[in-house]
């Protein structure tokens, strides 16, 4: 179904979004009445109830019709569990419901100007003040910046480091909100980015997630199912560029010979499958870690984007490289999905920074 979907709905319009950087509102709410909205959401606030298992699956076929698209979806799905999991049934009858539908939209914000890797150095800050918070600050890099309905915002409420930060629903037209330029950038160019900026914003205290203090485990948390789903947005790009070389080399020809009979370009294409599979089974196995909630799931979670980003978007560069001069062509696919594919080494934690995740592991006494 969602294979399906991808092909019919996103695909045919794939360049055009990139292109026009257009952000496929209609065509993501066609998604959510097909339950892309909240997948893995309970269905108890009207989530679609499935496994992250099931959710890589879907990122994975979506992303073959737009990666970009589809990693924006991804996004908005880790917002909608966040809530569900650590909202009250308050919150999640308020904002699930419309989350589900994508009649609402959803951004995570934790990235900051100062902060990236060092994310728990973070500067926002919430002051309680009677019946509400006023968050000061500014989140940068943030997906849907500008058109979301609702900003999950991680802000400082206590200490310096991770124990001083808490979790915040910061809702569109609140005063004191605004955004940045809307940024130009190499890939992820169907969805806008953004800066938020927050002066003095008042947040009721309804809307705190969560308790103080709690907001770096359920950014944490948060993100461990993130860097999954972008891997599986790369298994996406990679398959599609696959699937485009294979028809490729079946159709052109030079010296006479079809590409597919070259013995060169047929190892190249048997590499690019084996390091597909291999990183498909490396991203299902975190994604059934997430699901189990195994005590190495931080490190498996942090392999599979490791090592599944660096390998499919090395997939959508040799790609390029059988298709030539066309290759480099606004108006074949394999370009996009390279660039597209190329975001997910440095979102959701730099692939450097995963290496350090895995190491950690490593030395930690068994």
């Amino acid at each position: 179904m969602a294979l399906d979907f991808a092909k019919n709905e996103m695909a045919p319009h794939m360049s055009e979004w990139d292109q026009e950087e257009h952000f496929p509102v209609d065509v993501m709410r066609l998604g959510a009445q097909l339950g892309f909205g909240a997948m893995y959401a309970s269905d108890l606030y009207g989530g679609t109830g499935l496994s992250r298992m099931d959710g890589s699956v879907i990122f994975e076929a979506l992303s073959q019709g737009c990666s970009s698209t589809a990693a924006y979806i991804s996004i908005h799905n880790m917002c909608a569990w966040l809530v569900d999991t650590f909202g009250n049934a308050e919150q999640r009858t308020k904002w699930i419901p419309p989350l589900a539908s994508m009649d609402s939209f959803a951004s995570y914000c934790l990235t900051e100007p100062g902060s990236g890797s060092d994310a728990m150095s973070l500067q926002t800050t919430a002051k309680l003040k009677g019946d509400h918070y006023v968050l000061n600050g500014t989140k940068s890099f943030i997906s849907g910046g500008g058109h979301s309905d609702l900003y999950l915002v991680m802000a400082r409420t206590g200490e310096p480091g991770p124990k001083g930060i808490s979790c915040f629903g910061v809702e569109k037209g609140a005063k004191g909100l605004s955004y940045g330029q809307k940024e130009r950038k190499l890939g992820w160019c169907t969805q806008p980015t953004r800066q938020v900026i927050m002066e003095d914003v008042e947040v009721p205290v309804e809307n705190r997630i969560g308790e103080e203090g709690y907001g770096a485990k359920i950014a944490m948390l948060a993100i461990n199912g993130g860097r999954v789903n972008v891997a599986s947005c790369s298994l996406g790009a990679a398959h599609g560029s696959v699937e485009a070389c294979r028809q490729y080399m079946e159709d052109r020809e030079q010296f006479g010979t079809k590409l597919k009979d070259f013995q060169h370009l047929n190892f190249k294409l048997a590499e690019m499958g084996t390091k597909l599979v291999a990183s498909r089974l490396m991203i299902r196995n975190a994604a059934h870690a997430l699901d189990v909630d195994a005590a190495n799931k931080v490190a498996l979670s942090a392999m599979a984007k490791y090592f599944g980003t660096e390998q499919c978007t090395w997939i959508c560069d040799q790609a390029m490289q059988i298709h030539g001069g066309y290759g480099l062509l606004k108006g074949y696919p394999v370009q996009q999905f390279y660039r597209d594919s190329r975001v997910h080494m440095v979102i959701e934690g730099s692939n450097e920074i995963m290496r350090l995740l895995i190491a950690r592991d490593i030395f930690q006494a068994r």
